[in-house]
């Protein structure tokens, strides 16, 4: 839209993450495109087997259905717009449809961090206090948990998005990035912004590696715990388990901190939409692979629902 003298007067955005590969807008698509349904089909299909199967109901599996509910949401915060705008070659967004992008996005992620944690906690239970792991993890033990991911992920929503969108933009509106991130969105932020960087870092810093924090200490736990299993097979269950968590884990955090716990300055329009897109596209789709292939209870769940779908032959 065009620009007024005032500074705040930014009513919409251009997201212009991928339009400098004019060629390739199709191909884009179709990979997104594939992509994006498959992490819905995956997620859900793990919503469904651990809700319905009677050998899925441990903690374990309660949080791995909150973990796919996430991943099915945060891929849709950002990938169906990119869809969008890689078909029509429209790449607007209005100001309160970013603010609520970067919303949602900030909910989703910051949940699976706090999410992940206390996965790591279950596994800690599971295999460091294995008399008391029916006690530590009841049933209402996972709600809270798992309610107190959610209520962390939309106050660091809240937080973050109420404090960027009530900073003066200066006018230029081009966004260089596929999805209304925080870095890209404060480079559009008048006059200086090193103050709000520097809150944001720290915010970052308590929200990633707090949870991260835990689950390595977790894992320093279980893995002495496992050292010291007599049986070369019990040891290996144990570690197989979480191998898959840790995997998860390694990836998601390991994009998050090089994303958001650095200066603004050393924001590449090139290089760091890729990297989000490893986090807001390939990761989601990990997820499902990463348990259902590495975890025989939900193979052979997977397995019995097939059976109850297609009846045997006679």
């Amino acid at each position: 839209g065009r620009m007024n003298t005032n500074t705040s007067m930014v009513t919409e955005f251009l997201l212009v993450g991928f339009s400098h590969l004019a060629d390739l807008q199709g191909l884009l698509f179709s990979v997104f495109l594939t992509i994006y349904l498959l992490t819905v089909a995956g997620n859900f299909l793990i919503v469904v087997l651990v809700s319905t199967d009677a050998a899925l109901q441990s903690p374990m599996y309660f949080f791995l259905r909150v973990l796919s509910t996430l991943e099915m949401g945060y891929t849709s915060v950002t990938v169906p717009l990119l869809l969008h705008h890689l078909l029509t070659g429209q790449c607007h967004i209005s100001r309160s449809g970013c603010a609520l992008q970067m919303f949602f996005f900030l909910f989703f992620g910051a949940t699976e961090c706090c999410l992940l944690a206390a996965m790591a906690y279950d596994r800690y239970a599971a295999i460091c206090e294995p008399l008391r792991y029916p006690l530590l993890l009841s049933h209402r033990m996972c709600l809270q948990l798992t309610g107190s991911a959610w209520a962390c992920g939309v106050l660091v929503g809240l937080g973050h998005t109420c404090f960027i969108f009530s900073l003066p933009f200066c006018g230029p509106n081009a966004i260089p990035h596929f999805f209304c991130e925080i870095q890209p969105v404060l480079q559009l932020v008048c006059g200086d912004t090193s103050l709000n960087e520097l809150q944001i870092i720290l915010a970052a810093a308590l929200i990633i590696l707090c949870p991260f924090g835990l689950i390595l200490g977790s894992y320093g736990r279980i893995l002495v715990t496992i050292f010291r299993i007599p049986s070369a097979v019990g040891r290996r269950k144990a570690f197989s388990t979480c191998s898959s968590h840790l995997i998860v884990v390694s990836l998601f955090y390991g994009t998050a901190i090089f994303i958001y716990i650095r200066p603004k300055a050393s924001y590449d329009p090139v290089t760091d939409p890729l990297v989000s897109l490893f986090y807001a596209v390939v990761t989601p789709i990990l997820n499902p692979i990463i348990y259902s292939l590495r975890n025989t209870e939900v193979k052979a769940a997977l397995k019995r629902t097939m059976q109850k779908m297609v009846p045997m032959e006679i």
